[in-house]
């Protein structure tokens, strides 16, 4: 039988969001029925909210999120009843050409619950990436749950659902970095902030952050930062190479989305060193750079896919470190709220005051 459940819904856009109800079928083939317990208030949700991603409202949104199993459909062997869960976003087919490669990380074909939530009235909902768990409960295809430790707050768990994996896989598995290395973080909200303390863990010698708000760079040390830039201040290109011994960061990671934060980022490496872009840009962004600095510099320009990570591999793991006291998820969570507050927290986020609004429910 179908669950009426309180949801929040974006209905046109940059139209405030409203707590309705929502329709949320029983799991078919394939599928799972989630008890949202925590959701965070992500850039995406936002993107979403402002027409950025799609035309296709009304949005469920949330998608950074953690919880138990409530039911499975026919054939569903990876989760039960009662295991407590991470969603994610990138549920790994294994038969596309990158799975078959044996690079699920890079997987062309994820895949989503095939039903459909909707309003009371039958409308039928857009989840936020296939997700929605701005929700008492969610429809996800059952690759998007990966159970964790239960021990680890629902809170905290769920931040690697998205923003949190998408800067400690920059850092870790997209730039690669390790021990001794130089890295510059670009950006410095919670993706960044999530960059620095994933070159932190992998042993990077020095982590340079850059922002034009004392407040982040703040954060930034908390993080692991061994240094900050405040680019409003001082030529952010010109201080990491000054910070780099006159040759520039080992790895760059741009968190920001911006031609030209991308553009410091590219000349604030070394000489075959790489540059990460997790930040996100808009449709209409173009980069323009001279193609002979591009072969000169050498080294490899990447963009990375939600931290190139792979859910049933990275999520378990992260929160064993969190579990041993060696990665501060904590720090992340700047506040709790209830689902009616979430069109207060996009405020917050946008103008920076946060790094994550979590709505616990």
């Amino acid at each position: 039988m179908p669950y009426e459940v309180q949801g929040v819904v974006a209905r046109g856009k940059g139209e405030a969001v409203t707590l309705e109800t929502v329709v949320v079928p029983d799991p078919g083939p394939g599928e799972a029925v989630v008890n949202v317990q925590a959701c965070g208030v992500c850039h995406t949700d936002l993107h979403y909210r402002e027409g950025g991603i799609n035309d296709e409202f009304p949005f469920l949104l949330g998608h950074e999120a953690a919880g138990v199993v409530e039911a499975v459909g026919e054939g569903v062997t990876e989760v039960a009843p009662g295991d407590y869960v991470i969603l994610n976003w990138r549920a790994v087919c294994g038969q596309c050409r990158a799975c078959l490669r044996g690079r699920p990380w890079y997987c062309f074909n994820t895949h989503n619950a095939v039903q459909k939530m909707s309003l009371a009235d039958g409308t039928v909902l857009s989840p936020a990436l296939g997700i929605g768990a701005f929700a008492e409960k969610t429809l996800v295809a059952a690759g998007q749950c990966t159970k964790v430790d239960q021990a680890a707050a629902p809170a905290v768990a769920g931040l690697l659902g998205c923003g949190v994996m998408a800067g400690l896989g920059a850092a870790i598995n997209t730039g690669g970095v390790t021990r001794g290395d130089s890295v510059a973080v670009i950006g410095c909200g919670g993706v960044g902030n999530a960059a620095i303390l994933g070159s932190n863990l992998a042993g990077a010698r020095t982590i340079i952050a850059v922002d034009v708000d004392d407040r982040k760079l703040d954060w930034a040390r908390r993080f692991g930062a061994t240094h900050t830039v405040n680019s409003r201040e001082a030529d952010a290109v010109a201080a990491i190479r000054d910070l780099t011994g006159g040759f520039g960061a080992d790895v760059v990671i741009e968190a920001v989305g911006r031609p030209e934060t991308y553009k410091q980022a590219f000349y604030a490496r070394d000489l075959a060193g790489t540059v990460v872009l997790v930040g996100v840009p808009t449709p209409e962004m173009t980069l323009e750079l001279p193609l002979l600095d591009v072969f000169g510099r050498g080294g490899a320009l990447k963009s990375s896919w939600y931290g190139d990570c792979l859910p049933s591999r990275d999520f378990p793991m992260l929160i064993d470190l969190y579990l041993q006291g060696r990665l501060d998820l904590d720090g992340f969570v700047s506040e709790t709220i209830a689902l009616d507050q979430v069109e207060e927290a996009f405020g917050k986020m946008h103008r920076g005051e946060v790094l994550r609004s979590v709505v616990v429910l």
